[in-house]
């Protein structure tokens, strides 16, 4: 049943765009026919020029109601649509198909994270133990990260494991959810391997022996233009695997980063960005990751995202998560 339902409504979009559409090209035709013509040169005789006028009127007001009883024909939707309709439903399918294509292929690099706080010290030194969600620990916080490497390095926000990475009481954990090469799910639990507050990036390394992880496609931020199309993949207030839709808003942009300082150059999108998205990748047409998404304006007293969200852009990434890997800190901090 809920399959037919979305379909259903699926259909009924298409149906109400196609519909948009056309009707502005119904108009601006509608228009073009009533609009005046230049009158003949007048005759001596009124009487000679009334069929004229009348053959014109009568030519008018015949072609509009043509015109308009092929309007409402192809609103119709029992009749068999035009040419110019079927382009148009094969066009915006092809579109939704594209989108769902790139959720399919990207979400499984998508991880969810689970920031976790022990109420005691565990008597265990077990993983599963350690990770269970009981009466013995409680999740603080969620957030998503992205596959970078088979290896099991984890990006993610700086600012969705800081309660781990500043713990010096022992009792912080990390519990990310993967999916392996088979659709399989599995969680393990993150240890952090590098952190750049500064850019509010940070890398987990997760145990994935035995299974096969797919990383994420990695694009560019250099060329990126205001009004192309983009996507966010991530958790929102803890539902996995969501989807979002936007476009590039705005490109060198500044927000604030943890530390204080600012982060240059972020890029701004309408895709819908909330807590729990921190971490998630904004990805392009093709699939290819141009950002880390980071930050939402609220709307004040509901926490409701504004529309201008931002990501830190992957040519920034892509400079700072080789040196967290390799030497747990970012290449600033090194000199």
């Amino acid at each position: 049943m809920n399959t037919l339902s979305a379909q259903k409504q699926g259909t009924i979009s298409l149906v109400s765009r196609i519909r948009d559409r056309m009707g502005k090209l119904a108009l601006c035709s509608l228009q073009s026919s009533l609009s005046p013509s230049p009158m003949p040169p007048s005759t001596p005789s009124s009487a000679k020029s009334l069929p004229l006028v009348a053959s014109r009127r009568a030519l008018v007001f015949g072609s509009s109601s043509v015109l308009l009883g092929s309007c409402l024909t192809l609103f119709n939707p029992n009749s068999t649509p035009p040419l110019l309709a079927q382009q148009l439903v094969d066009e915006l399918q092809q579109e939704e198909d594209h989108v769902v294509q790139l959720f399919q292929e990207t979400s499984p690099s998508v991880v969810f994270i689970k920031d976790i706080e022990l109420t005691k010290n565990p008597k265990a030194s077990s993983n599963e133990l350690i990770l269970d969600e009981d009466e013995d620990a409680k999740v603080e916080g969620t957030g998503s990260g992205f596959i970078w490497d088979k290896l099991g390095h984890i990006v993610t926000n700086y600012h969705v494991v800081a309660k781990l990475a500043t713990d010096t009481s022992g009792l912080q954990r990390c519990k990310v959810f993967l999916v392996d090469a088979s659709g399989n799910r599995f969680y393990r639990e993150g240890k952090i391997v590098g952190v750049d507050p500064a850019y509010d990036l940070a890398v987990l390394k997760v145990d994935v022996d035995g299974y096969q992880i797919k990383p994420v496609s990695l694009g560019t931020s250099s060329n990126l233009r205001v009004g192309q199309s983009c996507f966010a993949i991530g958790n929102p207030y803890g539902y996995e695997n969501t989807l979002t839709t936007g476009v590039v808003s705005g490109l060198g942009r500044e927000i604030p980063s943890p530390n204080g300082r600012a982060i240059k150059g972020a890029i701004q999108t309408d895709a819908a960005i909330n807590a729990g998205n921190s971490g998630g990748p904004l990805i392009d047409s093709y699939g290819h990751v141009i950002g880390v998404n980071t930050a939402t304006f609220t709307r004040k007293g509901t926490g409701v995202s504004s529309g201008v969200n931002f990501a830190i852009p992957i040519n920034t990434v892509l400079r700072t998560v080789p040196y967290l890997i390799v030497y747990g800190t970012p290449y600033s901090d090194r000199f």
